[in-house]
């Protein structure tokens, strides 16, 4: 089955960063590390505790990611990618933009009622990364 997933070049912090998203999402992750797996003919030197690849796998999505090469630099912040993520209720949401920012993120956009009839708001993690929060306008706060 096909199926479609985020996939975050990191600097280094991968690791930390897929486990602070388990943190905050839940679901299940699998690290491979460099060292893990023979590479031979690889064109750099990679550091064998840095992350080859990693899964989080969440109840309603995937974010995959890894270490980038020495020399990479592939920027996070301040490009037009985000990551979208819809939940069920605002408290919720409040929960996951509270968390984000207590670990060291950034509001960028309050989480509030937007012009269109939806929940909305936007933080940057301490990783650079964008995460839009959106709850459906159908969705009521919990009480």
């Amino acid at each position: 089955m096909a199926q479609l997933a985020t996939y975050i070049a990191f600097f280094g912090n991968a690791k930390e960063a897929l486990e602070h998203y388990q943190e905050v999402f839940g679901g299940e992750l699998d690290l491979t590390f460099y060292g893990d797996i023979p590479m031979p003919g690889m064109p750099f030197e990679p550091d064998p505790d840095s992350v080859a690849h990693g899964v989080l796998t969440l109840p309603g999505g995937v974010i995959a990611g890894g270490d980038m090469p020495p020399g990479g630099d592939y920027a996070v912040r301040d490009t037009v990618y985000s990551l979208l993520y819809t939940l069920d209720n605002v408290d919720e949401a409040r929960r996951v933009i509270d968390q984000m920012v207590a670990a060291g993120g950034e509001l960028a956009m309050p989480f509030e009622l937007a012009p269109w009839g939806d929940h909305y708001g936007q933080i940057f993690d301490k990783y650079g990364v964008m995460w839009a929060l959106n709850v459906p306008g159908s969705a009521a706060p919990s009480a």
